[in-house]
């Protein structure tokens, strides 16, 4: 019965015996029931079963036989039970072991067959039918040669469904073993130990393994490399997917890392040269164009669905044996590193594709289905990195190291020209690795050093590319892991942060600097430099509490400082910049000094200007920022009533301190480090002010008083001491050493370009083309800076011991610079002297003797005036009576008599050098030279205060002294000479009062010889004595008087110039405005001696007659004045006579009888111009000469008339209408008769205009004119005719009588207009004596 012979065989039998059949499925039944009792039977007939699949057995036979075989491989517990009995029992054959090599004898038999295509697609028939639940059953009509095929390929079907029998098996029988747990799941950590292997079950599975994977690996190769079934595919790879599986929960390496080698081989496959052209005329439609579709075919990679299933399985192993590759995943990796190539290379395909698509940007079609699939698993993967144990991911990144090291070692025989292969493998393993950090942010401090050190080691490669490739993935690691939550993770308390993320951060941080440090290239500094300020951008604010970490990035920016390379000078910097805006609430105190230190390493590195400039201001934020912990000095000063001079913390509090005094302790501490910083921020600045940039040292300058001014009231007067003594002084003491012994040789600007073979240079202004005026300009800005300090602290700095020491230094370095210094230098220590006093003497907060050096500087500079000359000592001399006047302004109250005498001592010295130096100035430029410009500017300030009345005498007799003089006594019209000795008097005094006052003694007396300034200075002094006090005022009247006069009289000699100009209408000003100030009363309750009175209307009565008279409507000689000018001159002479008719004469004034009769008589020889001169004369007098005699008849009228009641008609008003009355009716009775005499002279000839206008006016007017009852008085009539007139109240107009024997005579005047003028005066006379005509009848 066992004998399977086909001897036995009936003779011509072509068909299946059925008693063949039977016994074989008996022999299977005995086996599968009895094997365990039976097992030398059951031995010889798995052999002769084994032996009949490859003996010349009819194909039937062998197909009966195999479906045997394949039922016990599929039975998992027949399967355990052979295998235990036999193959792991020594006496017995490797029964199952034979059979697995039958059944994969079948398989491998195909290759040999000449059907071998065919018998492949009927297979892949057979299992598409299976799959889908069909039955494959061969066609009726079949011919011979199909059924042969059908027949070999159902053999091999039931082959390859045993051997995926045997497989499931293993894995099933490994499943129960970790059911029971014999073995660990691969989801959990596990390290196999001597006794892992011990239980039954799993012992059975590893023998299994050891004995069979090699031949079932074979089979399963064989068929995936032939078969292109879909459904026989899947079953194949669930196989290979079931099997890998079981071994690596077994642990078997060598069967594991051979059949993920065997699967990753079906995953991508490079095109050979065959495949290649065939890709090409498949992708290449006859219709397309060559220029079109261009596709490279050495890097076309297509993707079967043999290869996405194969991905798929190997996707689906590394999910599930994720914890238990180990070494193996180095074969994933490669797979997946060319799976990633495929992904993003512009040519690669699906075999579906039926047009090339050269890029993944168009149409979407199954191939980016495919792709996208792929991608995302691969992506997946590394993702559920955050799965595994941690083990397991070191394991991974091992791997990918592995992966990218074997590429850098063959990228590095290569450098210019690395393969895409190559790179793509290193920066699919970088990638991965990032995505590995990324995903495992929670436990990311084992993981770290194993990514970053690759990353370290790519960083020093050859090839530019992966140095770039390894800075973005530092970059992008470092930023992920200082971005995560866990440092930014509210909820934790400071502790556990700081022992949770302490270590992480240090390390992180640490890479930084070991990268930068051990880089022997520039781009990679460069590169860590940028990760680094990226780290600062993003996460900066997340750093809590690794301040070692943050120490070495500061050291590592100071060493950046002293770069060589601008780039990375450049970046360190901007790096710092983040810090110091974001970083400083969260650093420790004790990084402060650091960051005060690197920040002074970049002011004064020579790389970068602009970074200096920059750093020099991120010094002041920085002192912002301390500077808030300063207040706490003051408050402790106040509380504990303790002296920061002679105490400092550690002397007051002792090592005993009680627990009560513990936060006092610590906030004084506190205020002591911020001392200490500010401190250093300052001898950094003060490093910087010695820079040989004038742009750095001048930021530093600026910078330094910035920091004082903003700053100053949280400092304690140690720390101003010091301040003073240890930065300011110095700080000014170099800038004046520097600015005096620089170099004055002219710079050449920085080369821009060629022209012509020569160089171009930028072109530099004048006022800095040399060393020494660069530091003047720093010099300059010190004194300012110094300046804005005293305006602001001055009270403070003046309460400093031995301040006034320093004051005297100050003056020191003051008179220098002014007299040896540029313009600008001297300009800026006046400003710097002006400032500190004027800011606070008007505060009333400022010792006496500040102010009185001050003055001595002024005076000082003035009095050197013959070694000191030039352009700048005009400017210096112009500010230093700018200032003059503005610190009398705000300091009135401290003055005293000395110290005015003081400052009208160095006007007069500026005064008389400006006349001395300049006398050529006006005659030059036409105007007054700026000295005495300024001199005139603050003259009208320059009025004493009150309790210096006394000084008003001394002032406005010093300014009298500078009008001209006539050195000859002064003429009157007459020709009499009149002495004057009250100018004498005036000069002698002031004189007498500056010799105890004024120390400079080589001046000679010197007197302007141009008028320009006594034209600026008479208004001044007109405005300064109406000004001044009633009692000063009058006993200096009479000395303006007399010099206003001299002024007026330079008419004579110079007409057309405006000195006169000025005088008169400062003469009439300051009449007019007296008498008002009279009139209402102002003065009348002074006590002003009568002779002081009348000397003072003497003189007034001379200036009226002698310039009136003498120069006002006359005919001047003249170099032919404009007529706007003459205009302008002859308005003058009309305001002077309305000044003296209308305000003066008509006001209550107290001048004697005599004074207002020469005044009268002033306006009467002025009006008699016209009618006094021959007639031949009268023809050739300018038109303004008769206007201006009309003008003086008019105001004798004015005197002479009484408007109304209403009218203030006071004893002057009186008195004078009284003397003019008289003197009208004379010069009218003058006037009438010299018409009558100039008729008879002239015939027939008219008589002149003047002369008629002069007549016409008279008669109208005294038809006008009313007078006044006590004015009729005096007029000469009969006793009767007055008393007449008076009781009828007639009286208004008695002028008319005395006129009336004059009238009578030019009754039969030629002239028709006088003749009915003289008509109308004698009716008046008739109503008067009421003599109106009277009808007879009546």
């Amino acid at each position: 019965m066992t004998s399977l012979r086909t001897s036995s065989e009936l003779e011509g039998e072509m068909v299946e015996p059925y008693f063949r059949r039977l016994v074989l499925r008996s022999v299977a039944h005995i086996i599968r029931l009895y094997s365990s009792s039976l097992i030398t039977e059951c031995e010889v007939f798995l052999n002769m079963l084994v032996k009949a699949t490859f003996l010349d057995l009819p194909l039937w036979h062998r197909i009966l036989v195999l479906e045997i075989l394949r039922g016990f491989c599929v039975e998992a517990r027949t399967l355990r039970i052979l295998f235990q009995n036999f193959d792991m029992n020594p006496k017995n054959t490797n029964v199952v072991e034979s059979m697995v090599k039958a059944l994969a004898r079948v398989v491998s038999s195909i290759q040999f067959q000449e059907t071998s295509e065919e018998s492949l697609a009927a297979v892949a028939g057979m299992f598409s039918s299976k799959a889908k639940g069909i039955e494959w059953i061969l066609d009726n009509d079949a011919s011979s040669a199909a059924v042969l095929v059908a027949s070999e390929a159902h053999a091999i079907t039931l082959a390859i469904e045993g051997l995926l029998g045997v497989v499931f098996t293993v894995a099933t029988l490994t499943d129960e073993a970790v059911d029971v747990g014999e073995l660990e799941s691969p989801r959990y950590e596990h390290h196999p130990s001597s006794d892992y292997y011990t239980g039954k079950t799993s012992h059975i599975c590893i023998s299994m393994v050891d004995s069979l994977w090699l031949t079932i690996l074979d089979a399963f190769s064989l068929i995936l490399s032939r078969s292109q079934g879909e459904a026989i595919l899947l079953e194949i790879l669930k196989g290979y997917q079931a099997f890998t599986q079981a071994c690596g929960v077994l642990h078997a390496v060598e069967p594991l890392n051979s059949f993920l080698a065997s699967l990753c081989k079906f995953t991508i496959v490079l095109p050979t040269d065959t495949e290649r052209r065939s890709f090409s005329s498949l992708v290449q439609s006859p219709m397309s164009k060559r220029s079109e579709i261009q596709v490279d075919q050495k890097d076309a990679i297509v993707l079967t669905p043999k290869n996405v299933q194969a991905l798929r399985t190997l996707f689906n192993v590394a999910h599930r044996l994720h914890n238990v590759l180990g070494p193996s995943w180095v074969l994933v990796l490669e797979t997946l590193a060319a799976l990633d190539r495929a992904i993003h290379s512009p040519h690669a395909i699906t075999q579906e594709v039926a047009t090339a698509v050269p890029k993944l940007t168009r149409e979407p079609s199954r191939q980016y289905a495919d792709f996208s699939i792929l991608s995302s698993l691969n992506s997946q993967l590394f993702e559920s990195s955050a799965l595994m144990h941690v083990s397991a991911v070191k394991s991974l990144l091992s791997a990918l190291h592995m992966l990218s090291h074997q590429s850098m070692t063959e990228t590095s025989g290569s450098v210019s020209s690395a393969s895409s292969k190559q790179i793509g493998s290193i920066s699919f393993s970088v990638d991965r690795m990032i995505s590995i950090l990324v995903n495992n942010l929670h436990r990311v401090e084992p993981l770290w050093d194993q990514v970053v050190g690759h990353f370290l080691e790519l960083a020093e490669h050859s090839n530019q590319n992966l140095r770039n490739m390894a800075l973005d993935a530092l970059d992008q690691s470092i930023c992920a892991v200082l971005g995560s939550e866990q440092f930014g993770d509210a909820t934790l308390d400071v502790e556990s942060k700081s022992i949770e993320l302490k270590s992480v951060e240090c390390a992180v941080l640490s890479s930084l600097r070991a990268l930068y440090f051990s880089a022997q290239k520039s781009d990679v500094r460069v590169g860590s430099l940028k990760i680094l300020l990226h780290v600062l951008e993003r996460c900066g604010e997340k750093l809590y509490y690794s301040w070692p970490g943050i120490l070495e990035m500061l050291s590592l920016l100071r060493s950046v400082a002293d770069a060589s390379e601008k780039d990375v000078v450049t970046l360190g910097f901007q790096s710092l910049r983040v810090i110091m805006s974001d970083g400083l609430p969260t650093l420790p105190e004790d990084c402060l000094h650091v960051c005060i230190d690197v920040t002074g390493a970049y002011s004064a590195q020579k790389t970068d200007l602009n970074i200096s400039l920059t750093a020099i201001g991120l010094l002041w934020t920085l002192t912002d920022f301390v500077a808030k912990g300063l207040h706490h000095g003051s408050l402790m000063e106040k509380e504990s009533g303790l002296n920061t001079d002679d105490t400092t913390p550690q002397q007051t509090i002792g090592e005993g301190v009680e627990d009560s005094n513990k936060p006092d302790y610590e906030a004084r501490i506190q205020v002591v480090n911020h001392e200490k910083l500010l401190f250093l921020v300052f001898s950094l600045i003060q490093k910087l002010v010695d820079d040989e940039r004038p742009e750095v040292r001048n930021s530093a300058v600026r910078t330094f008083f910035q920091i004082l001014g903003s700053h100053g009231n949280k400092l304690s007067k140690r720390m101003w001491e010091d301040c003073l003594w240890n930065y300011i002084f110095p700080m000014l003491d170099g800038a004046s050493h520097k600015a005096a012994t620089s170099s004055k040789d002219e710079w050449q600007g920085k080369e821009i370009g060629t022209r012509g073979g020569k160089a171009v240079h930028m072109l530099v202004h004048h006022s800095r083309n040399t060393a020494q005026k660069q530091w003047d300009e720093t010099f300059v800005l010190v004194l300012g800076g110094i300046a804005r300090l005293f305006r602001s602290y001055f009270p403070l700095l003046e309460s400093l011991p031995n301040f006034w020491s320093g004051w005297e230094s100050l003056l020191a370095f003051v008179k220098n610079s002014i007299f040896n210094g540029s313009k600008e230098v001297s300009l800026a220590a006046i400003n710097c002297l002006q400032t500190a006093v004027v800011s606070h003497c008007v505060k009333g907060n400022l010792q006496l003797r500040y102010l009185n050096s001050v003055m001595d500087v002024y005076e000082l500079v003035f009095q050197k005036s013959s070694s000191y000359t030039g352009d700048t000592a005009s400017k210096v001399k112009q500010e230093i009576l700018h200032g003059l006047g503005e610190l009398y302004v705000q300091s009135l109250k401290m003055f005293d008599d000395k110290m005015y005498m003081q400052l009208l001592g160095i006007i007069d010295l500026a005064i008389k050098q400006a006349i001395i130096s300049s006398e050529t100035f006006e005659t030059e430029f036409g105007h007054v030279p700026p000295v005495l410009r300024h001199v005139l500017e603050i003259l009208p300030s320059l009025g004493p205060p009150e309790h210096l009345s006394s000084m008003w005498l001394i002032l406005l007799r010093e300014f009298l002294h500078y009008l001209p003089r006539v050195d000859s006594p002064l003429p009157n019209e007459e020709g009499e000479i009149e002495q004057s000795t009250t100018g004498h008097r005036a000069s002698s005094v002031v004189s007498e009062h500056k010799a105890d006052y004024s120390p400079d003694k080589t001046i000679p007396a010197t007197r302007i010889t141009s008028n320009m300034f006594a034209e600026k200075l008479i208004p001044a002094l007109v405005e300064l004595l109406l000004r001044a006090p009633a009692v000063e005022k009058y006993i200096l009247f009479p000395e303006v008087i007399q010099n206003l006069r001299r002024c007026m009289m330079t008419r004579r000699d110079n007409p057309d110039g405006s000195l006169w100009k000025v005088a008169a209408e400062g003469f009439n000003r300051l009449l007019v405005e007296d008498v008002k100030i009279c009139s209402v009363g102002g003065d009348t309750d002074l006590k002003t001696s009568k002779t002081a009175r009348i000397r003072i209307w003497k003189e007034i009565g001379d200036v009226y007659e002698i310039f009136l008279v003498g120069y006002c409507g006359r005919a001047l000689s003249s170099n032919s004045l404009p007529p706007a000018a003459l205009k302008a001159n002859e308005t003058l002479e009309m305001a002077l006579v309305d000044g003296l008719g209308d305000i003066i004469l008509k006001s209550s004034v107290d001048a004697p009888r005599e004074v207002l009769e020469r005044l009268v008589s002033t306006l009467d020889r002025c009006a008699s111009r016209t009618c006094s001169l021959p007639i031949e004369t009268v023809e050739l007098m300018p038109a303004h000469c008769s206007r201006f005699s009309l003008k003086c008849l008019q105001k004798l009228f004015s005197l002479s008339s009484f408007g109304s009641e209403t009218e203030n008609w006071h004893t002057t008003r009186a008195e004078v209408s009284r003397i003019s009355i008289i003197t009208l009716m004379e010069r009218c009775e003058f006037i009438l008769s010299r018409l009558l005499i100039d008729e008879n002279n002239l015939d027939n000839r008219p008589i002149p205009t003047a002369r008629l206008e002069e007549i016409t006016f008279a008669l109208q007017e005294l038809d006008r004119l009313t007078i006044h009852p006590e004015a009729a008085s005096v007029l000469p009539l009969q006793p009767y005719l007055k008393t007449i007139l008076r009781e009828d109240n007639h009286d208004a107009r008695a002028h008319l009588l005395v006129l009336f024997p004059s009238l009578c005579e030019i009754v039969l005047s030629r002239e028709t207009r006088v003749r009915e003028l003289v008509q109308v005066l004698l009716r008046a006379v008739a109503t008067e004596l009421g003599l109106e005509k009277v009808s007879l009848s009546s």
